[in-house]
């Protein structure tokens, strides 16, 4: 059986309308698994929870209803809440080759010949693409996490590797 980790998924945003309505400022890839009708998600270091009710997209930010929060007033009083899940510690990306941050982050990073390099520091998700923080020797490189540059993730093994591209690892100096 496998354990559970939280999973911070959205901060609640701004009121939409006089409804109860709220605006999610999103903090995962997959709302559409997150934030379903009746999902119940935690309130930052509350305790307490707060059940989905309605979803709906608009203009590309997804607005949500909390069941009991019936108008403006009472889900202003939300606004800035983290809200968090907790999912299986193995649980993976509806997609088969896409990683959650939290299964990268601290994977060994292989040179092309699959030495050791360095660790993975971080997922910074950019607009045109994902880069991968690496931390080699404490400096910090930046490598986009695109197949033709890393073309191995190998979570159970616990490490990705880089392809043969001179530079790649290389600082600035």
């Amino acid at each position: 059986m496998t354990g559970l980790i939280e999973v911070r998924v959205g901060k609640v945003g701004r009121a939409h309308g006089i409804k109860g309505d709220v605006a999610i400022d999103l903090r995962t890839d997959e709302p559409a698994r997150r934030f379903t009708p009746g999902a119940r998600l935690r309130l930052g270091d509350t305790g307490r929870s707060v059940e989905i009710g309605t979803v709906r997209w608009h203009k590309g930010r997804v607005v949500v209803s909390f069941v009991g929060y019936p108008d403006r007033s009472a889900v202003e009083a939300l606004t800035g809440e983290w809200l968090s899940v907790d999912v299986p510690a193995d649980e993976r990306p509806s997609e088969p080759e896409e990683y959650f941050d939290r299964q990268l982050v601290g994977l060994r990073v292989l040179d092309h010949a699959g030495d050791a390099a360095g660790t993975v520091a971080e997922v910074l998700h950019m607009p045109a693409q994902d880069l991968l923080r690496i931390d080699v020797d404490g400096e910090d490189r930046l490598v986009p996490f695109v197949i033709a540059l890393v073309p191995v993730v190998d979570l159970e093994a616990g490490h990705v590797q880089l392809a043969d591209v001179g530079g790649l690892l290389e600082g600035d100096e």
